[in-house]
């Protein structure tokens, strides 16, 4: 079904009033799954070549539905925009001063709201945390490890009282008969024998038996390990999260923020999405350490750059995000025109079901693009082709020697 067709069943042109070809600016920041493009310059704030995202079939119905042209740039700095004294950096700011018409993906505050037109495309993607997947426990720890510290004590406490209850008891019976008594240590050591009386012989070889290490599902459990490190990427400190990490009065969240490391290479913030997020995960492969990223985003990066040709891959994405955006969409500057008619259309086609299909389409081709190594399933055209020409040699080999036979019979 082509994008022509789907928009002539949900637009009419009797219920939409095009804009008669006008050109409109364009400025994008790139943000996987939701916008993605190629520079076509090595210049600052140059035009960019859209590739497959959400925005990008967005922007490609629209401009079909309201008859406009349309020239993408990106933001020179890769930043949506902060408040300084009134005026803002970035995305926003071009929009406070009227020099784009409308942006791609945006987050929404009440500081942005003043001075922009918002509008609301698609859920906002939730904060969360990155680890390696839980691992076994270390055999070392065979003998504990069955138990949390709390019940070591109890039973520890209960090996105690019954052993004191025995003794007790036993020196009761010998006052009343005049039998033998034991010793007190005796008691205890029998008491904590009985326990033991039959241990296993060897730790379990199982997985289920010899237990994991407890995944880090949210910001309270990353908080709460000892030794261990988190970083976010540099470019998510230059708009709404900093604010939702810098002014939080959650005393996790503040921790979270007091301790937080920012990904660099070669001692240089990284404004490149990708590459801050790879060496982040790269930190995260050696043990000990988190990123700290949103889930759609990060998830689309593990997927295609680590996981195997079954999809696994090392890492754990906790599922109990946090949500730090109401939601995201796209920021136009103030008074604009069209914004009703935007607002028209993107209602139709979150109705029809095709923003949320876009979103996992694009998502499930980028997982399908990783780079995969050579199997027996690719390679198993040619071991067809080559074992079809060992036979037709042997073949040939063998009727070259029932002739050579035959001639030396005759």
């Amino acid at each position: 079904m082509t994008l022509h067709f789907v928009l002539q069943k949900t637009f009419s042109t009797e219920q939409v009033k095009t804009l008669m070809g006008r050109e409109m600016t364009v400025v994008a920041v790139p943000y996987f799954p939701y916008v993605d493009y190629t520079p076509l310059s090595d210049e600052p704030g140059g035009l960019v070549q859209l590739k497959d995202s959400i925005d990008t079939r967005i922007l490609e119905a629209f401009a079909t539905a309201l008859n406009f042209t349309y020239e993408i740039r990106e933001e020179p700095e890769k930043i949506w925009g902060m408040n300084e004294n009134g005026t803002f950096t970035g995305m926003v700011g071009q929009l406070q001063r009227e020099e784009t018409d409308f942006t791609t993906i945006t987050g929404i505050s009440a500081e942005r709201l003043v001075i922009i037109e918002f509008l609301r495309t698609y859920p906002s993607d939730l904060m969360t945390v990155t680890s390696l997947k839980p691992s076994l426990l270390p055999q070392l720890l065979s003998l504990i490890r069955p138990f949390e510290g709390d019940l070591w004590v109890a039973l520890l406490l209960s090996v105690v009282a019954w052993g004191v209850c025995m003794w007790v008891l036993q020196r009761a019976w010998q006052w009343v008969t005049g039998g033998l008594g034991i010793k007190f240590s005796t008691s205890i050591l029998y008491g904590w024998g009985a326990l033991l009386e039959q241990p296993p012989s060897v730790p379990s070889a199982s997985d289920s038996g010899r237990g994991k290490t407890l995944p880090i599902k949210t910001f309270e459990d990353l908080v709460s390990q000892d030794n261990w490190k988190w970083a976010t990427e540099p470019w998510l400190l230059k708009g709404i999260p900093l604010d939702f990490f810098s002014k939080n009065t959650n005393p996790v969240v503040q921790k979270l923020y007091k301790h937080m490391e920012i990904c660099f290479e070669n001692r240089k913030p990284l404004f490149t999405q990708v590459l801050g997020a790879d060496e982040a995960l790269h930190k995260v492969l050696k043990g000990g350490f988190s990123l700290v990223d949103f889930e759609n985003y990060i998830n689309i990066i593990v997927a295609s750059r680590y996981a195997d040709q079954h999809g696994n891959n090392p890492f754990y994405v906790s599922k109990r995000g946090v949500s730090i955006l109401a939601t995201f969409g796209w920021s136009l500057r103030k008074g604009a025109p069209f914004y009703t008619r935007f607002q028209q259309l993107r209602s139709r086609l979150e109705d029809a079901g095709l923003i949320s299909y876009w979103t996992k389409e694009v998502m499930a081709r980028r997982d399908d693009t990783r780079e995969k190594p050579l199997g027996m399933q690719h390679m198993q055209g040619a071991f067809y082709l080559l074992f079809l020409g060992f036979f037709l040699a042997f073949l040939a080999l063998l009727g070259e020697k029932l002739t050579h036979s035959r001639s030396l019979a005759l």
